[in-house]
């Protein structure tokens, strides 16, 4: 039995490594809430969730006055009857981002626990489908640069074994066309380009807009209308021939289940740190390929490479580096394909130092 002695909690402050800017706002700053479980045998855990830029100190909030102590002298080892537990303790904050955003800090640092008491790395504990997943890159797509910059960004990506790349849209059609264009012109046909709205359309624009967008082969027009719209979805769907993806602000699986009933989407873009963690982002995409829906997820490459190799239907990993900085070394990547790594636990090979200097003041709380 792996009881839970004590849980640290506290909160790092990354900047963006670029600009990062699309249709409805721009990203700031990354708060990154982190959990470490110590068991009685002293094995650690390390679990953490991000936002960009807001709700960080609430998060910490919950999971100090609620969520931690709730653990103390739990087995370890049940991830599942703990996620339940500590879901339903939080029903009336529940669904949204704020507490699935702290139950996922708990979640991974205890699959972290799990996989050093076992001492086998996450992809294989999870799942083990797969070695490696291509990438494809987002950093430079981002929606305030010149059509000369994206191609230059995506001429690099592809010449450094990228597969694909994501432009954000949302300027005047005819403008982000002829972005599109500019690209596909660039790079050619087998080179996938992707492009994500941020939720800032109506389901009218979003069909004309599909339209415009599939001459130039896209591979798929990400968060076209808001996430909590699931009849537009269905709507857009029927009559768009570029695939639509979401996933990104969804925060619960049964969300997804009804998205996937009504064929409201061709993608899963299932986060696992806005879903609630680890065992929620499994079901998710073993839902998905129920459905022979493909799973690409949104962020966190660093920890999603690993559950991408755990399923079957990860079709795409997204390359946006944010924790390089706390990290010794970063993810393995060769001709364009992200593998995920062999040490037990997730496979972060995080950098304490790195982090104390990130560490936000008076954030740092240990629960016993």
């Amino acid at each position: 039995m792996a009881t839970i002695t004590h849980v640290e909690i506290f909160m790092v402050e990354l900047k963006p490594k670029v600009k990062r800017v699309d249709a409805i706002q721009s990203f700031d700053c990354q708060e990154t809430p982190f959990v470490r479980i110590t068991d009685a045998d002293g094995v650690v855990g390390t679990g953490y969730s991000y936002t960009i830029g807001t709700g960080g100190p609430a998060i910490i909030s919950l999971l100090e006055r609620t969520l931690a102590p709730a653990l103390i002298g739990k087995d370890a080892e049940r991830i599942e009857s703990i996620w339940h537990e500590l879901s339903f303790m939080t029903h009336a904050t529940t669904v949204g981002p704020l507490t699935a955003l702290a139950l996922a800090a708990i979640d991974i640092a205890l699959w972290d626990l799990r996989c050093r008491r076992a001492r086998l790395p996450l992809h294989l504990m999870a799942g083990g489908a797969q070695q490696s997943i291509p990438l494809y890159t987002t950093e430079g797509g981002w929606l305030h640069l010149s059509p000369a910059a994206l191609v230059d960004d995506a001429v690099k990506a592809k010449a450094s074994g990228f597969q694909g790349c994501k432009i954000k849209v949302g300027r005047p059609v005819n403008e982000d066309v002829a972005r599109l264009r500019a690209v596909r012109e660039a790079v050619g046909e087998s080179f996938e380009i992707f492009t994500d709205a941020n939720q800032a359309f109506r389901v009218d624009e979003a069909i004309r807009r599909a339209r415009r967008y599939e001459e130039l082969d896209i591979g798929w027009l990400e968060e076209p209308l808001p996430a909590d719209d699931i009849s537009g979805h269905v709507r857009l769907s029927q009559h768009s021939p570029v695939p639509i993806a979401i996933g990104e602000s969804v925060y619960s699986a049964l969300h997804f289940r009804e998205y996937l009933q009504q064929g409201a989407c061709s993608v899963v873009q299932v986060d696992v740190a806005r879903i609630g963690g680890i065992t929620p982002w499994l079901k998710v995409a073993h839902l998905a390929e129920c459905f022979n829906v493909p799973v690409c997820p949104h962020f966190l490459m660093e920890l999603h490479v690993s559950l991408c190799a755990a399923v079957p239907n990860a079709r795409w990993l997204e390359y946006i580096p944010q924790l390089d900085d706390l990290t010794h070394t970063g993810m393995r990547i060769e001709n364009g394909r992200a593998f995920p790594s062999d040490q037990p636990g997730l496979g972060i090979d995080w950098s304490q130092r790195a982090i104390d200097v990130h560490c936000v003041p008076g954030s740092r709380h240990v629960i016993r």
